[in-house]
């Protein structure tokens, strides 16, 4: 299987990249890597976007601004734009798949401690559901609810399978112990909510492409197993057949 991925130079590209090893991966770029060979674009370039997509069977669209703290201004473009190139540079392209790079921030406002603090989380959480209304905390958060409706909307005029991941906090175990060394007990709560380790984070991409989906349209979960997670994994393990191993609580102990 062919598959392109965008933003593959970043923290979940790179486990991307090894997750579909066993594929023939393209990497597409926004600047040249010694290390990557692939096309380099702006996904905002509707034109270069569909060029590099020639050929491909299955895009994974990671590219955008990754900032919780952007502006309108900083999301708009790249996340909304970039995601509408994405779709149409599949469609043209006639792709089978598009597994979608979205966020817990498109529904963390369901459990935000602070409404000016989007990394921070209550004592009294409750469980978030994929097929639950999205509640988004940031501009961020928005510009990946815009996203995740246009996946929809190509699924159901295009015949494109989509799968909306939206991905947790990605950090090895020493960046988790870091998010737990000062006073903030809302931020540290967000993070063992939110942690997808890079081994987990490597298999719910893997399962996002590899999967028969049982609808054209699915809308998963991707953290690890923690305990203290309010994002249920359920669905992303019936219909991703994604299966966890890691959690936080215990890398916490």
């Amino acid at each position: 299987m062919n598959v392109a991925i965008t933003g593959a130079a970043g923290k979940v590209g790179r486990q991307a990249l090894l997750a579909l090893c066993g594929h023939d991966v393209t990497p597409v770029t926004h600047r040249e890597h010694e290390d990557l060979e692939g096309p380099t674009l702006d996904v905002t370039d509707a034109e270069a976007f569909a060029d590099a997509l020639s050929g491909q069977d299955v895009l994974v669209h990671l590219a955008g601004n990754p900032s919780p703290d952007a502006d309108w201004e900083g999301v708009f473009e790249p996340n909304v734009g970039g995601s509408y190139n994405a779709y149409e540079a599949a469609r043209e392209n006639d792709l089978d798949r598009v597994v979608f790079a979205s966020s817990n921030h498109a529904v963390q406002m369901h459990n935000v401690d602070d409404p000016a603090e989007p990394e921070s989380m209550r004592e009294d959480a409750r469980a978030v559901r994929p097929d639950d209304p999205t509640r988004p905390d940031s501009y961020y958060g928005v510009s990946k609810v815009a996203a995740e409706a246009l996946g929809e909307f190509y699924a159901d005029r295009h015949g494109i399978e989509v799968v909306n991941l939206r991905i947790g906090w990605l950090m090895d175990e020493d960046q988790l112990g870091e998010t737990h060394d000062g006073d903030d007990e809302a931020r540290a709560r967000f993070a063992r909510a939110m942690w997808l380790s890079p081994p987990d984070c490597r298999e719910a991409i893997q399962s996002a492409v590899d999967a028969d989906l049982p609808e054209s349209s699915v809308t998963a979960h991707a953290v690890s197993r923690n305990d203290d997670r309010y994002l249920s994994l359920t669905e992303t393990m019936r219909k991703l057949d994604y299966r966890p191993r890691d959690n936080s609580a215990e890398v916490l102990a």
